[in-house]
């Protein structure tokens, strides 16, 4: 029977008889990120502002903005990572960047990681965050710290304390977005780096 006979053929069933669909399995493989990834980069994150506080950014990114991020964090050598389907679609990435300008910070760094809206809800936020804080080990990163929304970011708070985050402090009312006032979570993790000297030591 031809594809499309099958198919006319299934939907004339009653809903009981007809056998279900199998679904793709959800797979990915996570890398360290690539000059090509950056549209897809430059998407996920820009549904974030657009959409909801996880971010207090309130205008879109550009391509030319990330890749000049993407170029800054690779020459700090700081782990920058993303999540592939087997189609080649990013799902996510994960990155980690200076807490500050100051010298004395080098050893810690704030984290950031987004999900492409297909990819929530099937574990891929928390390989990313192992890749990640793995990734960072090895960098000699000893400290690293995630500012949080205290609005519409539940999710991620929780990710971070399964993953041994502590929560450190609190601001209130420090972000304006959509209207409303917005404070913001610190979580910290103490690493155990792999090398002896940091990522940035002179």
């Amino acid at each position: 029977m031809l594809e499309e006979e099958y198919e006319k053929t299934r939907r004339r069933l009653p809903l009981h008889l007809r056998k279900p669909e199998t679904e793709r399995p959800f797979s990915f493989t996570i890398r360290p990120v690539e000059d090509r990834d950056i549209p897809d980069i430059r998407e996920i994150y820009n549904y974030y502002v657009t959409n909801s506080v996880v971010t207090f950014d309130e205008k879109k990114w550009t391509l030319a903005q990330w890749r000049s991020k993407l170029e800054h964090l690779r020459k700090l050598k700081m782990p920058f990572i993303v999540a592939e389907a087997p189609t080649g679609q990013i799902l996510g990435y994960a990155l980690v960047q200076p807490m500050s300008t100051k010298t004395a910070y080098r050893f810690s760094v704030e984290n950031s990681i987004y999900l492409g809206q297909a990819a929530t809800g099937k574990g891929l936020g928390r390989a990313l965050l192992e890749a990640l804080i793995a990734a960072c080990e090895e960098a000699g990163i000893r400290e690293m710290v995630a500012v949080i929304s205290d609005k519409g970011a539940e999710a991620s708070v929780a990710l971070h304390e399964k993953l041994g985050f502590v929560e450190v402090g609190r601001m209130g009312r420090v972000g304006f977005k959509f209207g409303r006032w917005l404070g913001t979570i610190y979580l910290q993790k103490s690493l155990k780096p792999v090398k002896k000297k940091g990522l940035f030591s002179r």
